[in-house]
């Protein structure tokens, strides 16, 4: 909750005239929903004298981290914002931390995004995913140079002003101090965020990313990105807890899709993927389940078991990963 403690923030995001600013502060509410799914587990733990523990298969593994009290789906969306990335110089990094941390947290990446450095592009698409999705994180776009354009783009989007933040500017300057370096304008850059804005740390250079609502948005460069994200971990509130579990073996997709097809039309609540591999001269699959039920991962991963065995091949069974 700490990006949100403040009033002027609060007003900001519901202020009048933002269309759509009934639907902005999601993080919020999913918050209160957490404060209440708390309090309904107090009374009921009281009065029935036990606690609600969670079932998990030995083989499975649990991406659920200790923020995640809710039983409510919470979601996110990441853009990477940059031509560098759609040109194809820049491979990104990003998205698969972004993915693999968040989840484990209870936050689920829905959709991502690679957008160009055009203003428009970034805030259309900052305004779409914001309202659509818990959480935006974007990666990209902060540095000290003409076209890094997010901070702009974000302040647009927001429909705020942007300049200089007191704190950032006095953290660079202390940075650039310290090391003997000109603090000019260029540097100054960096400095620049959107009115009504939260700092997120930069442990690494300094130069810090910023929240705004519900968009978390933080550097490119991935080391940094990952400094970031890790240390913004108190303001997200997680979901429902996801399982995974794998069944695994040398069996090529088109002799497995069949029985697999079935399996998940028995089974809709379960997310299902087949995921080919090459080993040895040999095609295999690995399959790949996930919900939030572990009963029902337990159930699910020993019937694909069987199926697997029924083929005539010996299952390798995983967690998931």
């Amino acid at each position: 909750m700490r990006g949100y403690r403040s009033a002027k923030t609060i007003h900001a995001i519901l202020r009048l005239g933002d269309p759509l600013a009934p639907r902005l502060d999601r993080g919020i509410h999913a918050v209160v929903a957490v404060w209440i799914v708390r309090l309904n587990r107090t009374m009921a733990e009281t009065k029935s004298g036990h606690d609600f523990p969670v079932l998990s298969p030995a083989s499975c593994r649990a991406i659920s981290p200790a923020m995640s009290t809710s039983d409510k789906k919470v979601t996110a969306a990441v853009i990477m914002i940059g031509d560098e990335i759609l040109s194809g110089r820049t491979q990104d990094k990003n998205l698969g931390f972004i993915a693999t941390w968040l989840g484990e947290r209870g936050i689920r990446v829905m959709e991502a995004r690679v957008v160009p450095d055009i203003e428009g592009e970034i805030v259309d698409t900052v305004n779409t995913l914001r309202a659509k999705f818990d959480y935006v994180f974007t990666s990209g776009g902060i540095g000290p140079t003409h076209d890094d354009i997010t901070a702009d783009s974000i302040a647009v989007a927001f429909g705020v002003p942007i300049g200089h933040h007191p704190e950032a500017m006095a953290r660079l300057q202390a940075h650039y101090d310290a090391s003997d370096i000109e603090f000019n304008d260029a540097r100054k850059r960096m400095a620049r965020i959107p009115d009504t804005a939260t700092l997120i740390d930069n442990p690494v250079s300094k130069a810090p990313g910023f929240q705004i609502g519900n968009v978390f948005v933080m550097a490119g460069i991935p080391s940094v990105m990952q400094a970031m994200i890790t240390g913004i971990e108190d303001r997200l509130t997680g979901g429902a807890r996801m399982l995974a579990c794998s069944v695994a073996g040398q069996i090529a997709e088109g002799v497995i899709a069949e029985p697999l097809g079935v399996l998940q039309d028995k089974y809709p609540q379960v997310s299902m993927g087949s995921y080919p591999y090459y080993k040895d001269g040999t095609f295999g699959a690995n399959l790949v389940f996930r919900t939030t039920d572990a009963d029902l991962l337990a159930k699910v991963q020993n019937e694909a078991i069987e199926m697997v065995r029924a083929l005539g091949v010996e299952p390798v069974v995983g967690d998931g990963t």
